[in-house]
């Protein structure tokens, strides 16, 4: 970088990145590709990958068609299938770290656990779970949403006798043959490996908080003749990728997110009518028929979870876990239900940068200043936080579209951020309190109007109704949104 504070040292950083995962490998490769090498990577993990790394349970994969999961700028013409798994998804990223030569600036097992804003040298201090120390002029946030598993506050948990762990944190140690398992959770992992686990376990109890919407799942092996033309003719995977952006674009943000939406109904009613005809029990119809709009939670897609849940050793619980006794479950119905093993499918902590203590200018704590939920301006700078960028931040989440678009968006606008402070020599820029007020208002009247307010309970909300992961607009939008940083919007030092 052009006018550093200092000069780049083991310890002494201009870029400091938090995760090796897909934003911090894009954030990475963007600034090499503009001619940045004086950055470091901070990865707790022994490798690249992030979520990738360290979701490996039975059937994991992506529920976002492959040909959108690549970066941009590293087209992959050789997927296996229409929907990646997780290996296959970790090899493209590690393929990516290697290509770019982005391991030696990776620093692994290393977990950040706090970063102070020092105002009098404009400069981030970080500090690791070791009790290191660097200084980064610029700290940027790649850890994303989906990497602090959640387990569930159960009384009696600590008593259990058997074998537990979180779906994110699989215990391929442990043989499921011959056990009765309890998977607390239905979501987007549960869909996954339950059908998997059912063939294995001798009783497999599935404990339901609430019904999901479960898409078919459009998933194929790709030919060799669609390798060959992908590598051959890459402008037909260029064009196929650009059909399913606008596919998704289209048809599916623009005509599904908006309440009362009559697509939105009619595809709740052929779900409807398609979970009828494949699920027989009368009273298992009843337990897996969602109370809420389609769109309102995470819809889910598969194409074997509901034949798995109706095998000879499955039992779908509803009622609410009231505790746990040593190895039983007992509901509030007053049900109980001996155990062997305990699976967690129950996500993740998805309030952000909860993990590290952050704290900026005016020595505020990030924590405090999100205790009513986050925000950013465009999901990727606090005011009173100068030089902090985050990826995948606030209302950049989206469930229809791939995340690498919107990603590449946000590492696009914090590079033009960079070579704004570059150009002007400036140490520090800090986006403007009322200017970031205003576009968040914005976003909260427009996802407001959406179905994910319609009135259940998710991941995207806090308890209190502010939506503060989802983007409640087109992703064409957000890509001019984040087209090109203006000096108007930020105090400089």
């Amino acid at each position: 970088m052009n006018n550093p504070i200092f000069s780049n040292t083991e310890k002494n950083l201009e870029i400091a990145i938090i995760g090796s995962g897909i934003s911090g490998l894009c954030m990475a490769i963007n600034l090499k590709k503009a001619g940045i090498t004086t950055f470091k990577i901070f990865e707790k993990a022994d490798n690249v990958g992030g979520t990738w790394h360290d979701n490996t349970y039975p059937g994991c994969g992506c529920d976002t068609a492959s040909i959108l999961y690549s970066f941009s700028f590293e087209p992959k013409s050789d997927w296996t299938r229409n929907y990646p798994k997780q290996p296959e998804i970790l090899q493209y990223l590690e393929h990516c770290a290697d290509k770019y030569d982005i391991r030696k600036h990776i620093t692994f097992n290393t977990e950040i656990t706090g970063a102070f804003f020092e105002s009098e040298k404009n400069i981030w201090r970080i500090c690791t779970a070791s009790g290191e120390e660097y200084y980064a002029n610029i700290l940027v946030s790649g850890c994303g949403q989906l990497n602090q598993p959640k387990i569930p506050n159960i009384d009696g948990l600590e008593t259990f006798s058997g074998t537990q762990f979180h779906s994110a944190r699989w215990n391929h140690e442990h043989d499921l043959k011959d056990e009765t398992v309890a998977v607390i959770g239905t979501g987007a992992s549960a869909i996954q490996f339950i059908p998997i686990i059912a063939q294995q376990v001798k009783k497999l109890i599935v404990f339901q908080r609430t019904a999901a919407w479960v898409l078919p799942k459009l998933d194929f092996k790709f030919t060799s003749f669609i390798h060959w033309l992908g590598k051959t003719f890459p402008l037909t995977l260029r064009l196929y990728r650009w059909l399913l952006y606008l596919v998704h674009e289209f048809l599916v943000i623009y005509l599904t997110i908006k309440q009362n939406n009559i697509v939105g109904k009619m595809i709740s009613a052929l779900l409807d009518f398609q979970r009828d005809r494949v699920i027989k029990n009368e009273n298992l119809k009843s337990i897996l028929k969602p109370n809420y709009a389609i769109g309102c939670k995470r819809v889910l897609i598969s194409n074997d979870y509901y034949h798995a849940l109706q095998l000879p050793n499955v039992e779908v619980v509803a009622d609410g876990i009231k505790r746990i006794n040593q190895n039983q479950i007992i509901t509030k119905n007053s049900g109980e239900y001996s155990v062997d093993t305990l699976i967690f499918a129950t996500g993740f902590d998805t309030t952000l940068l909860s993990a590290i203590k952050i704290v900026g200018l005016n020595n505020q704590l990030l924590q405090d200043k999100w205790q009513d939920g986050a925000e950013a301006y465009k999901g990727i700078m606090i005011p009173g936080f100068p030089n902090l960028f985050m990826l995948y931040g606030p209302n950049t989440n989206t469930g229809t579209q791939s995340i690498i678009f919107m990603i590449e968006c946000q590492v696009n606008y914090i590079l033009s951020c960079i070579k704004m402070m570059q150009k002007n020599s400036q140490k520090y820029l800090d986006v403007k309190s009322d200017i970031n007020s205003e576009y968040n208002e914005k976003i909260q009247v427009a996802a407001g109007q959406t179905v994910w307010n319609s009135g259940c309970s998710s991941w995207y909300k806090t308890k209190t109704g502010k939506i503060v992961n989802n983007w409640p607009f087109s992703t064409v939008r957000y890509w001019l949104t984040t087209f090109q940083a203006n000096p108007k919007d930020f105090n400089f030092s």
